[in-house]
């Protein structure tokens, strides 16, 4: 007997920004494998009795490992159910998806993604700005700033993260910043370059702080809060009309 998977993007954390093929799939789910930041009052959207499973990873706090997840997931498919793996943001933004997608394919069990709002265009969308902008901001990059040992990923491409034609958008980099904007700064980047830090994006808890570069780098090196926050750098960072 070999249920389904329906992989669910839950967008930045207001159920109101959820598709609505996702509160369907919620509203069919026997199990829920839930992050951290998809639950909440998302999770009230599930069928009632359904199995609810917290299997979220979070920096620096204990959390279950990949292939657990993994594991999980295949686990309840191979009962006949009906399990929804609930990502926050968009699933295929930075959320592990290729692992679970791999194990649950690997096992024969048929699935479905269903894409969401990501944090980039939540963030942008709360701050009142666009993510480009013909001739000031012509492309759109967004990075991960933490590899799987919470530093900042080897490799990144500097010089096209320091054009000042572009919108980039840091994912899981408020620890790592400083040295990011440091390397930036490095190759070219203006330290006065605007930078918006955009917190608990969409829930009761946003906070939105327009800074620049060098001087949010030098804040994030004295203090950093533990909301889920995401950094826009580029022209458009600082607003728009002003």
């Amino acid at each position: 007997m070999t249920g389904f998977v329906s992989f669910v993007s839950a967008g930045p954390g207001d159920p109101d920004l959820l598709t609505v093929k996702a509160v369907k799939a919620l509203g069919r789910a026997d199990a829920v494998l839930f992050d951290d930041l998809s639950s909440g009052p998302i999770l009230a959207l599930a069928k009632p009795g359904a199995d609810m499973v917290g299997v979220g990873k979070r920096a620096g706090r204990a959390s279950p490992k990949q292939d657990h997840v993994s594991r999980l997931l295949v686990d309840y498919a191979l009962t006949g159910a009906h399990v929804v793996r609930l990502k926050s943001g968009d699933s295929g933004i930075f959320g592990r998806l290729e692992e679970e997608l791999t194990a649950v394919r690997a096992a024969g069990i048929p699935c479905e993604i269903i894409p969401g709002v990501t944090s980039a265009s939540a963030a942008a969308a709360a701050a009142g700005i666009p993510l480009t902008r013909r001739q000031h901001a012509q492309r759109v990059q967004f990075i991960t700033a933490a590899d799987v040992t919470g530093n900042l990923p080897p490799g990144l491409n500097m010089a096209a993260l320091a054009d000042p034609q572009a919108t980039t958008v840091i994912y899981m980099g408020k620890r790592t910043f400083p040295a990011l904007a440091a390397a930036l700064i490095a190759h070219g980047l203006p330290p006065d370059t605007p930078a918006l830090l955009a917190e608990a994006v969409s829930t009761p808890e946003q906070t939105l702080h327009r800074s620049t570069v060098a001087a949010l780098a030098a804040s994030l090196a004295e203090d950093r809060s533990t909301l889920p926050g995401l950094i826009l750098v580029g022209n458009l960072a600082d607003g728009v009309g002003d």
